[in-house]
Parts: structure tokens; sequence; C-alpha cells
């Protein structure tokens, strides 16, 4: 079933929406974004004072929660999608949050990553795709 705008909707006749959205997943809120996000919140005298690293923040729910609760936060995505990284500027910017974005594509080791030190590491729906698991367990052993 085709949208308004003409979109697929995820019907029988267009396929899953899931397979159609692809390009877009890092622009859509999705649900574990919001439980995680909640949870920052309700946590956060625990979370009080420490740097926080969001991986494949996408849209950053998390990420924005815990820069208003007044942490400072990292916000990543693939360094790939240009218009998610600066959809993550903008939102920032928006909501006069001071967040660092960057670009972060697993299995390229750029020396900006070496540098975070996070005390509170977020990901939500981070293994979407299953050719990912190998390259962010290596990520997380080089921190």
């Amino acid at each position: 079933m085709d949208t308004e705008d003409g979109a697929d909707s995820g019907s029988s006749s267009g396929g899953n929406m899931t397979t159609n959205m692809k390009e877009e997943y890092g622009l859509f809120v999705w649900p574990c974004s919001v439980i995680l996000a909640e949870y920052v919140w309700q946590q956060r005298l625990q979370f009080s004072g420490v740097s926080v690293l969001e991986l494949g923040a996408g849209t950053c729910l998390p990420g924005l929660v815990a820069a208003k609760l007044g942490l400072d936060v990292t916000l990543t995505d693939d360094s790939n999608k240009l218009e998610v990284l600066d959809n993550m500027r903008r939102v920032c910017d928006l909501n006069q949050l001071n967040c660092k974005v960057l670009g972060l594509t697993w299995g390229v080791w750029d020396e900006s990553i070496f540098t975070l030190k996070p005390k509170l590491i977020l990901g939500a729906d981070v293994l979407y795709d299953a050719s990912g698991k190998l390259l962010l367990l290596l990520w997380f052993r080089s921190l």
C-alpha cells in the first residue's frame, strides 16, 4: 500500500518496510531508542558527571536525553551517512545542546576513536545488521 506521498508502506505488494528503509535507518526513531532514552532518564542519578558515547546514534534520542542531563555527549553514526550526521547536528542546535558529532564506521580505525574515553556507551539497535557484530566487538576491545 502506498502512502499519500507515494511511498510504499510495506504491504505485500511492496515488500518489507524495513528493507525499503535501509538507506534511511539513521533517520527513523526506532522503538528501542525511545526505551533507551527513558532508561537514561530514569537512571540519571547513576550517570551524573559521566562522559557518554552513543554508537549508531541516528536520530540520537538517548544521547539527547543524556545531554539534557548535562552530560558530555559524543554522538556517532556511519561516516558515509552525511545526511544523518547533518541531521544530528541540526537536532543538537535546535535543542541548544553542545554534543560532539563524529562519523564512525565500524572497522575503520580513526585516531579520533581512540581519544574517546567514555564512561557510558549507549547503543539502540546497533546490531540490526549481523555483519557488524565482529567489528563492534573489535572496537570495544580497542577502548
